[in-house]
């Protein structure tokens, strides 16, 4: 399947700018969609956050995944945590953790808190990637920063990205706002995204509509899913 007009029902503009768009230059990210930041027994939840409005993407993604599978489309999941030792973990962040009570790498019901390895750090099972979905594991909010990400996406050809995951605010804006800088024509999924609160998620389309688009176009997963299926 292939050759899809731009998305019509997507704001501020129909993406992708460049016109139509195809399975063969277009990447869905699901970004963080762990066990740590969606259990109630994880990290997330251990900062005092409500982890409900990240919790409601849960369904919308699993329909998204299995139908951006079905298409074709290259599907690269991310995890955010830090190796055992923490050599990775930068003082501000972790001081940052331990004043909210959850220090990173302390132990939690999931395990060790937000560490590569640990049950907590998994993607949660109805998610979970299959064989040939390139996991990229990153230390920062943004899911360019010290990782190879950018080299899987030059590599395979991608132009435009699909973007979903937690938290709205915070790891999938930063990855939005990289993903700009380096010319990706970004669409993200309002429903398949999930923060905090929901004026912190609402905030994000709210800036998304400033300068015609400044960081990319959003819509709802229905819209795409009905162009993936036809």
């Amino acid at each position: 399947m292939s050759g899809f007009a731009p998305l019509s029902a997507s704001r501020p503009y129909a993406w992708p700018l460049a016109g139509r768009w195809d399975t063969s230059d277009t990447a869905l990210l699901m970004i963080d969609l762990q066990r740590d930041f969606l259990d109630p027994r994880g990290y997330f939840a251990r900062l005092g956050e409500d982890i409900t409005h990240g919790r409601r993407v849960l369904e919308p993604a699993r329909r998204l995944l299995a139908a951006a599978r079905q298409a074709g489309l290259l599907v690269i999941h991310t995890r955010e945590g830090h190796r055992p030792d923490l050599t990775d973990l930068n003082d501000t962040k972790q001081r940052r953790a331990q004043r909210a009570g959850a220090a990173i790498g302390s132990e939690g019901p999931l395990g060790r808190l937000l560490v590569r390895g640990e049950p907590g750090w998994e993607i949660v099972d109805t998610l979970r990637p299959v064989a040939g979905e390139p996991v990229v594991d990153k230390c920062g909010n943004g899911a360019f920063y010290a990782t190879d990400l950018e080299q899987l996406l030059r590599r395979a050809g991608i132009r435009h990205l699909i973007l979903t995951g937690v938290t709205t605010d915070v790891c999938v804006s930063s990855t939005l706002r990289e993903a700009n800088d380096r010319g990706f024509d970004c669409l993200v999924l309002e429903d398949v995204c999930g923060a905090a609160r929901p004026e912190l998620h609402e905030a994000v389309f709210r800036g998304l509509e400033r300068e015609g688009g400044i960081f990319g176009a959003f819509a709802n997963s229905s819209d795409l899913l009905a162009t993936l299926d036809r």
